[in-house]
């Protein structure tokens, strides 16, 4: 997500498809710089990953060094311009190429960019209205909140189906209650 000050990164647990931290940064920063200590903060909370899946932005021996020091295997493809020998490339055509079994956990990645997707389209992350970072961050916060919420409270009511569907969970909920 971005908006003309602020730019939001998250992990997201890929079977999940929901956010496990963030963190909003001015825009003018890479995000690659906060990559290792968002990733050492959820580490911190006692959440453990066997893989860390990124697009070719994040493509640097830092962010594969922090991948694996933290015991995960870095599935991210270099960058076109990049000499290093890979396993796995996207080429311009945006087809991936390499190993069979990393090509089946970089599809995945998709999977992580979900959360951001269904935050823009149904908690108003896509046209941030406020600046600032400190008011972007407020809305980030808001959103990211919301999304869980309608995941926390589906598993609740039983609608365990519904924890990423924030529209139908609604509709759910809306119909159960006869307020359709």
């Amino acid at each position: 997500m971005a908006s003309s000050s602020a730019t939001a990164s998250t992990p997201s647990a890929a079977r999940t498809q929901l956010p496990i931290a963030y963190e909003v940064t001015p825009c003018n920063e890479n995000d690659k710089l906060h990559f290792k200590p968002l990733l050492e903060r959820v580490h911190r909370l006692g959440v453990s990953f066997r893989t860390v899946l990124a697009d070719a932005q994040y493509s640097s021996v830092n962010v594969r060094d922090a991948a694996e020091w933290l015991g995960a295997e870095p599935v991210i493809p270099v960058r076109r311009d990049s000499r290093v020998e890979a396993v796995l490339r996207v080429g311009r055509d945006f087809v991936a190429r390499g190993a069979k079994r990393i090509l089946g956990l970089f599809r995945k990645r998709w999977s992580i960019e979900r959360p951001f997707g269904r935050a823009k389209e149904w908690l108003m992350l896509d046209g941030v209205r406020v600046r600032g970072l400190t008011q972007v961050s407020i809305h980030v916060s808001l959103s990211l909140i919301s999304m869980l919420v309608v995941a926390l409270s589906a598993v609740r009511l039983g609608f365990p189906g519904l924890v990423r569907c924030i529209k139908g969970f609604v509709e759910c909920v809306v119909a159960s209650m006869g307020l359709a």
